[in-house]
């Protein structure tokens, strides 16, 4: 019989050598297909209906290096996995897809991912991938073709470090950023297709077409990943490249930074709070933050240099008092990835923020990434924010953000969930690789440092002013 492992973890800052927490579900070959199938299915049942667009669910589907026939639907909420060192040893035979759920479009397919496997379509030889924001696909092996749509518009979306053995069709996608990514051909896309360092991407045509592609990348990194090996869980941070073309697990690559298990405080929705997280960055922990909805009444506070926080199953993190949600001091080396950032009722000044103004160390040699990081401002409930993520420090990366300040949902209205600025850099060398920002009722992007890059810009202006003069006055 299967049964998906559910563990808890205490609260006790001690060493860990288990993955746990309520909403991971670790599946392993040797179980029978068909109950894997059954608990997928079950899952994607609950997050796929429209009202699971705002759901408090989170889950983490991770599976163990060997070879499952499965086909794994994808809906909000939901991290898909492989455990192993190389998305090759992993490999579902079938499909791990994101299709349309109204049968018209995937403009509101957010907030899902998939990672580190490989795919072997056996639908038409393809695999559908049909998204818009915050769905990132990173460190995938496709024997096959990628269609990144399935009916109608789509708004998306972010690729990195992924191969396809065969063509990948954007078909009526808006925009799209592919980075260090490797595929036969490609066709079609409505907008602004951005190729970076990217094998077979098409010649740029813009503005007569849609493309763009850029034959490297200055720096590039990959977001880190969980592996587990001779039974031990680590996780893996990759190395940077410079000047970088195709994918970074394939071939003569820099070897990954390991970290194990028992390095991270792994946290508990039901249990941590703001005090017991700080605690353990206090004294020197990672932090592996698992599926669910954390409230903080202070902002957690990032101090020693070097320090990981990877969210596992887009975890939510809600100021309740009006406080930041994250503040990394100006230190170096910082790594925080997968989060999802939600505003709070009492508005707060910023929910991210890296370094204090006037930051002014040089931190070219040992920098800070974030990795998928989602900053929403009403449409799960009511909540305001002055700035969505603030950088002041220099020599930062940004890959792949989405701030969202909420177009529907609830708590939605222009006094209602207040937003200034998506994104404010004041820090130098700061460079983002896929910018999704809109709505945001002064500033959709305010930048005052300097020597920064943007690669890939999608941008909307807010709906919803009830007036120019509304508009003006907020400026």
């Amino acid at each position: 019989m299967f049964q998906a492992i559910l563990l808890h973890v205490s609260v006790e800052i001690h060493a860990s050598t288990e993955l746990s927490g309520k909403h991971i579900y670790i599946f392993d070959p040797t179980m029978e297909m068909h109950s894997i199938q059954r608990i997928v299915d079950s899952i994607f049942a609950r997050q796929s209906p429209k009202k699971s667009e705002f759901s408090c669910e989170r889950y983490a589907l991770l599976f163990k290096p060997g070879s499952y026939e499965l086909d794994i639907r994808v809906g909000y909420y939901m991290q898909v996995a492989g455990l192993g060192l190389s998305p090759e040893e992993v490999t579902i035979k079938g499909s791990v897809r994101s299709n349309s759920l109204d049968g018209r479009h995937q403009l509101t397919n957010f907030w899902r991912s998939v990672e580190n496997l490989t795919i072997e379509p056996m639908a038409d030889s393809t695999n559908v991938w049909g998204v818009s924001q915050a769905a990132p696909m990173r460190r995938v092996y496709i024997k096959g073709n990628l269609h990144l749509h399935d009916r109608g518009y789509a708004s998306g979306g972010f690729m990195a470090d992924t191969k396809i053995d065969g063509t990948v069709s954007f078909g009526p996608q808006q925009q799209w950023f592919s980075r260090n990514c490797s595929w036969i051909k490609c066709r079609r896309g409505a907008w602004n297709i951005f190729s970076m360092g990217v094998e077979g991407a098409p010649a740029t045509n813009w503005p007569d077409g849609p493309y763009t592609s850029l034959p490297t990348v200055p720096v590039s990194r990959e977001k880190p990943y969980l592996s587990l090996s001779n039974g031990r869980y680590r996780v893996m941070l990759p190395r940077s490249r410079l000047n970088s073309t195709g994918v970074s697990w394939d071939n003569d690559q820099p070897c990954n930074r390991e970290l194990d298990l028992s390095d991270f405080y792994i946290t508990d929705p039901s249990k941590d709070n703001a005090s017991t997280l700080n605690e353990a960055l206090k004294e020197g922990w990672h932090l592996l933050i698992t599926p669910g909805i954390y409230e903080l009444g202070e902002s957690l506070r990032v101090d020693h240099p070097g320090t990981v926080i990877m969210g596992l199953g887009m975890p939510s993190l809600i100021p309740t008092g009006g406080n930041p949600v994250l503040e990394i001091a100006d230190i170096g080396g910082v790594t925080v990835s997968g989060l999802l950032l939600d505003a709070g009722k009492i508005e707060s000044p910023v929910l991210l923020k890296v370094g204090d103004y006037r930051s002014g160390l040089d931190h070219s040699k040992n920098p800070t990434w974030l990795f998928d990081i989602f900053c929403r401002v009403g449409g799960a409930a009511a909540g305001s924010v002055t700035k969505n993520l603030e950088i002041n420090s220099h020599d930062v990366f940004l890959d792949h953000v989405w701030l969202w300040r909420a177009d529907h949902g609830s708590g939605v209205g222009w006094d209602l969930n207040r937003s200034a600025c998506g994104l404010a850099v004041n820090g130098d060398r700061v460079t983002v690789y896929g910018l999704f920002n809109e709505h945001h009722q002064e500033y959709q992007t305010l930048w005052n440092g300097e020597e920064g890059r943007v690669y890939l810009y999608q941008s909307e202006m807010p709906y919803d002013p009830p007036s120019s003069v509304s508009w003006m006055h907020e400026s």
